[in-house]
């Protein structure tokens, strides 16, 4: 069983559905022990870094998906739920993230770019990782978001995309992975890394 994080903000309905059209069993939850107890956790989200980490601390689950984020189980934060997995992000200044990975999360500069960055962009592989298996190289994938991660460690990065800076568009550190983009709204290609990761849960995906 997959548990999606309900922390009173996110697109929890479209990772769900998404799941579910390829078969996989995922529950919405706001449980820590469902969490905790999970063959895998995925961290969606939408909205400001400020309010999701006030909305993750009121519902007493920081711990829980800290722990599971670093336990070594299969873990996918998603947008936002990648941003909330580093220290800190420009959008809520003083506000603290949950620090399993190193960086910085930093606003799309506008210089004649329109932000909120929203559309479909090709993604470079920089490393292998079963996220990606099946998937080729300079794949589009579907972004919408402010603000982009910076990594401290290059290792952890495992794609990148260009908008008029390069943005660290995906993370892996051994089960530990995150996307900037938005699997469950990527198509095909969006599906095949849904069912890599449900794979990498023990699912039949």
């Amino acid at each position: 069983m997959i548990a999606i994080v309900d922390y009173g903000a996110g697109n929890l309905l479209s990772v769900k559905k998404a799941l579910d059209f390829i078969g996989a069993e995922s529950v919405i939850t706001a449980s820590a022990n469902e969490i905790k107890n999970a063959d895998g956790v995925i961290l969606p989200g939408v909205g400001s870094f400020g309010n999701a980490m006030e909305s993750m601390h009121e519902s007493g689950l920081v711990e829980a998906v800290r722990s599971v984020a670093q336990s070594g189980r299969p873990f996918l934060g998603i947008c936002l739920g990648l941003q909330l997995l580093f220290e800190s992000s420009e959008e809520s200044p003083g506000v603290e993230g949950l620090g399993v990975l190193k960086g910085k999360i930093l606003k799309i500069p506008s210089d004649n770019l329109k932000v909120p960055h929203m559309g479909w962009n090709s993604l470079k592989f920089k490393k292998s990782t079963p996220l990606f298996e099946g998937i080729s190289d300079g794949a589009y994938v579907y972004f919408v978001h402010s603000y982009y991660l910076s990594a401290e460690n290059i290792s952890d990065v495992s794609s990148t995309t260009e908008y008029g800076v390069t943005i660290h568009a995906s993370v892996a550190n051994g089960n530990l992975f995150a996307t900037q983009f938005h699997p469950e709204k990527s198509g095909d290609v969006g599906l095949q890394m849904l069912r890599n990761f449900v794979s990498l849960c023990g699912g039949d995906n």
